[in-house]
């Protein structure tokens, strides 16, 4: 599939962006000769300045960490490719007072080079300047010439610490050597389970299998120092804090600042997962993390990635990163270590259903949904949102067969899972037809009296629950076909032919409730999962 991003053209990306940029901060403003962004408060006298940038698409980094307490002025270059010396040495002039300007550098060879130029270039205009170079990142350590760690996700706990540093009134030496002693003791890695594309290539940054994940990969989209076949979360922060230890050679004792980081595609979730682990492996070291930031931050464009960086702390350290900023991206931060990990599971509900005679009609019913579960998905990938197969597993999966207990008790067992386990509009809906298949069920013996009095009440309650009318493509039309035929005193088996034609009739409309609503005419020509998992329930109830 060809990848998308939203733009006008590949050329005006970048100032297309900047634009709208700029008009969400009114803060910030834009020189376009040569091209930087700074603060629209000027510097004030006797306060160092900070100057970043770096190639464009890290964003929140580093323009989204423009503000009091942080950087003065950022230098963004294109896509990937460092910003050009006379931008850097006209952000620099303009932010400089009278105490001098540090320079934050990731450790690339463009931005070292560019960054040093325009050093010489201000220079002769006799403006102090000092820098911090940034290289955190082990997947590229090395012991020979070459250029060494990279600058990632370390960046950002250098530049808010001197940042506050320098606000706190800090002369430009004594800044530039706190910066220095926080890029010594910060290390990074990432991995990324699908590169990032660059708009307007057609081609991903490297291949990698659907199956694969790539260890050590870089923020411009560089492939990485470790392939392997996706292992768990838990692996996976293990092998990056070897790597990460191996070179920071952490101790028991030590205080660090931890920040996990998304490289842009990944969900807010994935990343508080990864960092409860994180937590795990440095308590198992006997490492105490003092301070944490966990939020996307420093991206590579669209990779499905995040890093994890550690850096050994002390007292000033921790001081300035609670210092207030504001800085558009940078997150309001509690100043207090993390919590400790907590038992954040889900209370089981009571729905066993694994003691006294085998529930034979229910038992087959379960059981052909737990083997239908990767139909049940992709039968709604068609129709809605694809969820339903993964609601049906979390209700029904963990049910050993036979069933065992009454109709009555295996009923409101089932009800029981359906409205804790699987939850949402699938939890609510099956849930309240087996409270009320469990309620009938309670007072009658008989199967067919007790099917009639039970789906006559659960019909009634689901449609006054979603307002789901027979045409609307929902459960309703497996149903309400089926109490019809109860009520007349037909047999399970007609009933059972009802619901199944009833569902099928799904197939030949555009729904209008429910989630396959939301696709209109794309989920026509597929029967209704929800109608379906139905009308095997009351084939299930002919069959005895």
């Amino acid at each position: 599939m060809e990848h998308r991003y939203f733009f006008n053209s590949v050329d005006s990306f970048l100032t297309d962006a900047l634009r709208g940029f700029v008009a969400a901060n009114p803060g910030i403003t834009w020189h376009r000769d040569p091209g930087f962004l700074a603060r629209e408060t000027p510097t004030p006298a006797g306060r160092v300045a900070l100057v970043s940038g770096g190639g464009s698409g890290h964003e929140p980094m580093h323009s989204g960490l423009l503000g009091d307490g942080l950087l003065d002025a950022v230098c963004p270059g294109l896509i990937f490719t460092s910003p050009n010396a006379l931008q850097i040495a006209a952000a620099t002039r303009h932010v400089h007072s009278d105490a001098g300007v540090l320079h934050i550098v990731k450790n690339y060879t463009g931005d070292m080079m560019n960054f040093r130029i325009a050093r010489d270039m201000v220079g002769d205009d006799g403006i102090e300047t000092d820098y911090v170079v940034v290289a955190d990142d082990v997947a590229t350590e090395s012991d020979d010439d070459a250029p060494g760690r990279r600058g990632t996700g370390a960046t950002i706990v250098v530049e808010k610490i001197c940042g506050a540093a320098a606000a706190q009134g800090a002369t430009l030496a004594e800044v530039a050597a706190l910066g220095r002693r926080v890029a010594d003791n910060a290390r990074s890695m990432s991995v990324a389970l699908t590169p990032c594309t660059v708009p307007g290539s057609d081609e991903p940054s490297f291949d990698l299998g659907g199956d694969e994940m790539e260890l050590g990969v870089g923020i411009h989209g560089e492939s990485g120092a470790d392939r392997t076949a996706w292992r768990p979360a838990g692996e996976i922060v293990q092998s990056l804090l070897e790597r990460i230890n191996g070179s920071l050679h952490l101790a028991s004792g030590d205080d660090v600042i931890v920040v996990v980081n998304g490289l842009g595609g990944s969900h807010p979730l994935e990343l508080h997962l990864l960092f409860g682990h994180v937590l795990d492996e440095l308590a198992a070291l006997g490492v105490r993390v003092v301070r944490s930031l966990v939020g996307t931050m420093v991206t590579a464009m669209d990779m499905r990635g995040a890093s994890v960086t550690v850096v050994r702390a002390d007292d000033e350290m921790v001081g300035q990163w609670d210092a207030p900023t504001d800085a558009p991206a940078w997150p309001r931060l509690v100043a207090a270590p993390p919590s400790a990990l907590s038992d954040t599971t889900f209370a089981a509900p009571h729905d066993a259903a694994d003691s006294g005679a085998e529930c034979g009609w229910l038992s087959a019913f379960v059981g052909r949904v737990q083997d239908a579960i990767d139909d049940l998905t992709a039968l709604d990938r068609q129709v809605g949102d694809g969820d339903f197969g993964v609601n049906m597993s979390a209700a029904l999966q963990h049910f050993s067969l036979p069933l065992r207990g009454s109709d009555a008790e295996v009923l409101d067992a089932l009800a029981q899972s359906y409205f804790v386990r699987a939850g949402g509009t699938s939890g609510a809906v099956f849930g309240t037809l087996f409270r009320e298949l469990s309620k009938a069920f309670a007072d009658s013996d008989d199967l067919t009296t007790a099917l009639a009095a039970g789906t006559k009440e659960a019909l009634e309650a689901i449609v006054e629950l979603g307002g789901a009318q027979v045409g609307d493509n929902t459960v309703v039309d497996a149903l309400h076909p089926a109490n019809e035929a109860l009520q007349r005193g037909d047999s399970l088996r007609q009933a059972a032919h009802a619901a199944t034609d009833g569902a099928e009739s799904t197939k030949d409309r555009v729904a209008r409730k429910g989630r396959a609503s939301y696709v209109g005419e794309a989920g026509k020509e597929a029967i209704d999962p929800g109608a379906l998992v139905v009308s095997w329930l009351f084939e299930a109830a002919s069959a005895g």
